[in-house]
């Protein structure tokens, strides 16, 4: 069983695009989408387009958004350490997407990551921020790089 946990920040697109990335880069096609977002206002149609998004791929995770207090590391980290936790005791495979977060939620994340031993930290960087609120597959491939920050520190620590 595989988790994808997400930040929501200011930008919908990055969340959307970084999903799809994650899907066509790495065929990780998580069980269970945890979305942290700062503010319940796009929370809907975010779970939405990640259900559309992986019914395009003939998937059908369980999605949940959360809402986290906006700029409160501590409280925001605090949580996600203890979901990442119990997903841990259930046996997921887990994944934290930190592209489109706010520094304040991505440092909560990180931190309690590390703490839990987490398998993957995706980013998706593009090159610019002049397509940036275009959908993924309307964005050449080569302005954009998936990084799996977690994998990467592992094959650069041995």
């Amino acid at each position: 069983m595989k988790a994808y946990l997400t930040l929501l920040g200011r930008s919908t697109w990055a969340l959307i695009n970084s999903y799809y990335a994650v899907l066509e880069e790495r065929d990780y096609h998580p069980d269970k989408v945890m979305i942290y977002a700062e503010g319940s206002g796009e929370t809907q149609s975010i779970v939405e387009a990640i259900r559309s998004i992986s019914n395009e791929y003939s998937f059908h995770p369980n999605i949940e958004a959360r809402v986290v207090q906006e700029g409160d590391f501590i409280a925001s980290g605090n949580m996600i350490s203890a979901d990442l936790k119990k997903l841990k005791e259930e046996r997921y495979e887990t994944a934290l997407d930190i592209t489109p977060g706010r520094k304040p939620l991505v440092a909560g994340a990180i931190l309690s990551a590390s703490k839990q031993n987490i398998d993957h930290i995706y980013y998706l960087m593009i090159d610019s921020t002049e397509d940036a609120d275009k959908p993924y597959l309307l964005i050449p491939r080569k302005r954009q790089t998936l990084t799996d920050f977690a994998e990467e520190t592992r094959r650069h620590q041995q």
